[in-house]
């Protein structure tokens, strides 16, 4: 093993990721509890972009690597780190460090990487799903037939809920504002229905659906959430995931009290740290449908180190069906 790695690192919060660069760092040495891993592959959501920027809720002490859904091989152990060895192929979800050759974790954050999936699909896997599990699950406690509408249904977050609530027996209605990226979905996803998010969805919603969704799923926020109000079935839960059209939304709440909803914020990481033994439940939760082969994590692009900014281009310009994988 080399005594230094390669790690994209974040020195200053600017745009346009101008604080960000490849760096050589020395290899770091695994403490009590903790496991080093040689990253294979880390996926980037839209939470490092906003890192980069000083604009999302956690914000590391710079200098920082970011990367936080990775899959990789344990090549030390610390003091202390029972049921791991090396060479296990492992996965995490972590905070970040995944944007590097090496990274460290706790011995409890790993789980064994699935036989079923490739380092790349693995490593596009947990932040996504576990989203998915605690909104549709802990959160709408979705129950089988149910319609599911999913917004943003092309994105790692979005597709990972079509795919999730397809395994679940609900019936899925994938919405995007791309046709073509729709297509693909329906032609690898199979959801029940698919629909266009431009202005209107609301009355195409309803039609399939009979009156309404029973469940939907908004990463997107903004003129979608405030449409998704007015196809939303009685005693229907709508999900607030994110705001990835730059809009935070209000509710008039006479709407909510007329058509008898409940908006629901969904935070999967705060839940897991809030209620740490269902967070635990959760990941087993998701691991074990990926290891039975019921859950099929879409990998759009696979680009080495070097090729970050290009990788990070991708999802900002929303160009990416799943996610994108950097190769350390």
């Amino acid at each position: 093993m080399a005594d230094l790695m390669r790690a994209l690192r974040v020195s200053a919060l600017a745009p346009d990721y101008g604080g960000c660069a490849i760096e050589s760092l020395p290899v770091p040495t695994p403490g009590p509890g903790e496991v080093l891993v040689r990253v294979c592959a880390a996926s980037i959501g839209f939470p490092d972009l906003l890192m980069t920027r000083g604009e999302y809720q956690t914000k590391p002490v710079l200098p920082f690597t970011p990367g936080g859904d990775m899959a990789g091989d344990v090549v030390a152990l610390g003091d202390g780190t029972a049921g791991v060895t090396v060479g296990d192929a492992v996965v995490a979800t972590w905070l970040g460090g995944a944007f590097a050759q090496y990274a460290v974790y706790p011995a409890r954050a790993l789980h064994p990487k699935p036989q079923r999936l490739s380092y790349e699909q693995a490593a596009a896997f947990g932040a996504a799903y576990l989203t998915a599990y605690v909104a549709l699950v802990r959160r709408a406690r979705l129950e089988p037939a149910e319609w599911v509408l999913v917004h943003g249904a092309t994105g790692g977050v979005g597709l990972a809920a079509v795919d999730l609530a397809k395994a679940l027996g609900a019936r899925v209605i994938a919405a995007s504002a791309s046709d073509a990226k729709l297509a693909l979905i329906a032609a690898e996803y199979v959801p029940d229905a698919i629909v266009n998010s431009a202005p209107g969805f609301r009355e195409e919603v309803k039609a399939i659906t009979g009156g309404g969704a029973d469940v939907i799923y908004d990463p997107v926020g903004g003129d979608v959430f405030d449409e998704s109000t007015r196809c939303i079935a009685f005693d229907g839960r709508l999900l607030v995931i994110g705001f990835t059209s730059g809009r935070i939304a209000t509710l008039a709440t006479n709407i909510a009290l007329i058509k008898g909803f409940s908006v629901m914020g969904v935070r999967a990481g705060e839940y897991s740290r809030r209620f740490p033994a269902r967070g635990e439940e959760n990941l087993a939760a998701i691991w074990s449908l990926a290891e039975a082969g019921k859950l099929h994590p879409r990998v759009h692009a696979a680009l080495p180190l070097d090729r970050w900014r290009e990788a990070f281009e991708l999802m900002a310009k929303r160009a990416v069906v799943g996610r994108a994988v950097l190769l350390p």
